[in-house]
């Protein structure tokens, strides 16, 4: 087994030059699906790298969408903008759909300035082919989707919009809200309106010849967003029936409806213009292959296991970890947004041995067979998602996992610093105090 100083000769420098990536895009090669992971979904750093090879992807190996973990109709309105076809007057504008809690898992500096370079890079190139676009890949919009779909209808079939109102209905009593709608299936005997939401996206598929008998790109994308919606709201009903029932089967729910959007996505867009490439942008837990973690063992899925088997070579996954610093989190489900520090990692963990290489920042191709056979040891592995709790941490945001079967490449960002969200509180500005506690776990 390699020590941490013997695998220092294969670490390859990020130091923020242009050419700190070469090597990762020849490893890349010509790949169509990229998956690009984080460890946090708060800090800057993972936003900051991920964004610079994407760039790179667009610019010099024709990557012309990027699907991220967000909701679908709050990221096409993204889109609409960076495709040059909304009012809004800049990418904050753009991004205000992102209202859910983590509102700055998408609205912050990182984010923001990533879509307007997105924007400013498609007016410069007149064919739409040649894009770039982007999408959301999540099911927890669902009152955000059914009224996407009645927007849709109420242009091309008012008639039909009134009967999706009717339908929909079903979900008044907890205000389209899928949380709540899952309590009262577990908890109050609510019936659940499975049947409603599968005659509503039988229905729009139906009519969808009549619906696209405009010609053009747009027209067709138009029908697909609202298709896209209409199949949201089927799964994230089935999703929300499982929430209080089954943990593996709503998160596997959830990644194959992920997995199944990419693929929808892919259809679509190669209707267009053949062999799309694609960037997507999830948390490590999504990207990395599940059959190399704890989650695997345990029954859970993830939409990075499922690219790989779905397209084999043709994808390639990239995970991000670091040692320590802050990220912004919070401490319940809903609350606030904070700038907390992240504690030094667990000595047994995958993110000591790299910080003991004495690297700051570097990456690691795990086809390399010394670099493979060091992190396919059985270690711990640190997921921070929306939540962070330092004091559980041990319990709550660790994973065991095979590093060098788990991605690809692996990149290593040892202190790292807090995402900014768009919208600053005194809360977050004050962060926490430095950590007082021991830093072994």
């Amino acid at each position: 087994m390699l020590t941490s100083p013997d695998i220092r000769k294969y670490c390859q420098p990020v130091t923020g030059e242009y050419g700190d990536y070469d090597s990762l895009l020849d490893c890349i090669g010509d790949r169509r699906f990229v998956l690009i992971g984080e460890a946090s979904h708060g800090t800057h750093e993972f936003y900051r790298e991920r964004a610079r090879i994407t760039r790179r992807l667009i610019d010099e190996r024709g990557f012309t969408a990027v699907a991220v973990e967000a909701d679908w109709p709050d990221a096409y309105r993204v889109n609409r903008y960076v495709m040059g076809l909304s009012e809004d007057r800049d990418a904050n504008v753009a991004l205000s759909d992102f209202r859910r809690f983590p509102a700055w898992m998408w609205r912050n500096r990182d984010v923001l300035a990533f879509i307007e370079w997105l924007r400013a890079r498609n007016d410069a190139h007149a064919n739409a082919a040649t894009k770039a676009r982007f999408y959301g890949l999540d099911l927890y919009s669902l009152r955000a989707s059914m009224e996407a779909v009645v927007s849709y209808l109420d242009r091309v079939d008012p008639q039909e919009a009134n009967r999706a109102r009717q339908r929909y209905s079903c979900f008044d009593h907890v205000g389209g809200e899928g949380q709540a709608y899952g309590y009262a299936l577990a908890h109050l005997g609510t019936i659940p309106c499975q049947d409603e939401v599968v005659t509503q996206l039988v229905e729009l598929r139906r009519k969808a010849d009549a619906y696209l008998r405009r010609d053009g790109w747009v027209a067709d994308d138009e029908f697909f967003f609202a298709e896209q919606n209409a199949l949201l709201v089927r799964d994230a009903e089935e999703y929300y029936q499982q929430m209080y029932r089954a943990e593996v089967s709503s998160w596997n729910l959830r990644d194959r409806h992920m997995a199944g959007t990419l693929e929808a996505l892919i259809a679509h867009l190669d209707r267009q213009h053949p062999r799309t490439k694609v960037v997507i942008w999830e948390h490590n837990s999504h990207v990395g292959d599940a059959r190399s973690t704890e989650m695997g063992q345990r029954g859970e899925l993830n939409v990075g296991q499922l690219a790989r088997q779905r397209f084999g070579m043709e994808s390639f996954l990239v995970g991000f970890t670091t040692y320590d610093g802050t990220v912004t989190a919070a401490s319940e489900w809903g609350a606030p947004a904070q700038r907390k520090r992240v504690r030094a990692a667990s000595a047994e963990s995958h993110e000591a041995y790299l910080h003991q290489t004495g690297g700051k920042s570097f990456w690691l191709d795990t086809a390399n067979p010394a670099v493979h056979s060091a992190l396919s040891i059985p270690r711990l592995e640190r997921a921070i998602g929306v939540i962070y709790r330092p004091q559980t941490e041990r319990g709550s945001h660790y994973f065991h996992a095979r590093l060098g079967e788990q991605f690809d490449a692996v990149i290593h960002l040892d202190r790292t610093r807090a995402v900014e969200p768009l919208e600053r509180t005194s809360l977050w500005d004050q962060g926490e105090p430095p950590e007082t506690y021991p830093s072994g776990i």
